[in-house]
C-alpha cells in the first residue's frame, strides 16, 4: 500500500513529552528535538499526545494535543450580525451580501508546472536516484498550492468570524459532488470544506455560531422574496425569474439569502 504521510503518535505519561523552551521540545526515545513552534500554547495546559509526520517533501511536523479549562462567553447572533455562504465551484461563495471573495485558483496556477514536472517523473527510471529527486520536487509543488490554500483560508474564515456573530453553510459532500459533476479540479481546489472546518472553531472560539444547513433544503430553488419554490430549476439557470411574485433573482446570491434566513431561523432569531 502506498502512504503520502508518515506518521506516528505517542501518549504523555508523567512527563515524557514536555518543552524543553520555544525552540526544542523531549519526545520519548528522541530526547530533544529542535522545533519552529508554530503559536505559543496558552497557560496551563495538560499535554495529552504528540503527533510526529513526515511529508513527501521530507519536512518532519509535530502536532500537540493539549487539554486546559477556558471560560468563553456565548454571543447570541442578530439578523445583522448573520451572514449566509452559499457554495460556488468557480468563487469559493457568494454571501447573503452579494460579496465573494477573490480567490486565487491556486491548483489552476501551477496546473501546467504540474504537468510537465509529472511528465518528467514518469520517464526515470524506477528505483532510481533521479525518480527519487523529481518525486520530490513534484511534491514540492503539490505542498506548495496546499500551503498556499490553506493560508488563503486561514484568513479568510478570521476574517468572517471577527466580523460575524453567526454565520450559515450547507451541509455538502464535497468528494460527492466533485465526483458527479465533473467539477473535480474546481472543487477540491477551493477548499470549501475546509473553509467550514476553519470557521467552525474560529466561531466557536469566540462563543459565536456557525449554523450548518441541511443539505436537502432548497436554497437555489426557493424564492427569498415569496417563499415559492421553482421545481423546474436546473443546474444550468444562473439566473431566473420567479413565476410567483415577477422577482429578477441571481441563483447563488438568492440562495445565500434563504441559507442565512434558515440560518436565523434555527437560531431563533426574527
Amino acid at each position: 500500500m502506498h502512504h503520502d504521510k508518515k506518521s506516528y503518535t505517542t501518549n504523555n505519561q508523567k512527563g515524557t513529552i514536555r518543552f524543553i523552551d520555544s525552540k526544542a521540545i523531549r519526545l520519548p526515545k528522541l530526547k530533544d528535538v529542535r522545533i519552529k513552534m508554530h503559536r505559543p500554547l496558552p497557560q496551563n495546559v495538560i499535554i495529552k499526545s504528540a503527533t510526529i509526520s513526515q511529508t513527501p517533501t521530507g519536512k518532519y511536523y509535530i502536532a500537540i494535543v493539549v487539554q486546559y479549562e477556558v471560560q468563553i462567553k456565548p454571543i447570541t447572533p442578530t439578523v445583522e450580525t448573520t451572514i449566509g455562504l452559499d457554495y460556488s465551484s468557480k468563487a469559493l461563495f457568494v454571501d447573503s451580501k452579494t460579496n465573494s471573495p477573490d480567490y486565487p485558483k491556486y491548483y489552476r496556477q501551477a496546473e501546467a508546472r504540474l504537468k510537465r514536472e509529472q511528465r518528467k517523473l514518469s520517464k526515470r527510471k524506477k528505483g532510481g536516484q533521479n525518480r527519487a529527486k523529481q518525486r520530490r520536487k513534484v511534491a514540492k509543488l503539490h505542498e506548495k498550492v496546499a500551503n498556499q490554500r490553506k493560508d488563503f483560508l486561514h484568513q479568510l474564515s478570521r476574517q468572517i468570524a471577527n466580523a460575524y456573530d453567526g454565520v450559515a453553510i450547507e451541509n455538502l459532500n464535497m468528494r460527492g459532488m466533485a465526483q458527479g459533476l465533473n467539477l473535480a479540479k474546481s472543487t477540491n481546489d477551493n477548499g470549501f470544506g475546509m473553509l467550514k472546518t476553519f470557521l467552525a472553531y474560529k466561531l466557536a472560539d469566540q462563543g459565536k455560531q456557525l449554523v450548518i444547513i441541511d443539505k436537502w433544503y432548497p436554497s437555489s430553488k426557493l424564492c427569498h422574496i415569496c417563499k415559492h419554490e421553482n421545481k423546474e430549476l436546473t443546474l444550468a439557470d444562473r439566473n431566473w425569474t420567479c413565476p410567483h411574485c415577477g422577482t429578477e433573482l441571481d441563483r447563488d446570491v438568492n440562495a445565500a439569502i434563504n441559507i442565512k434566513n434558515e440560518g436565523c431561523r434555527i437560531l431563533g432569531i426574527a
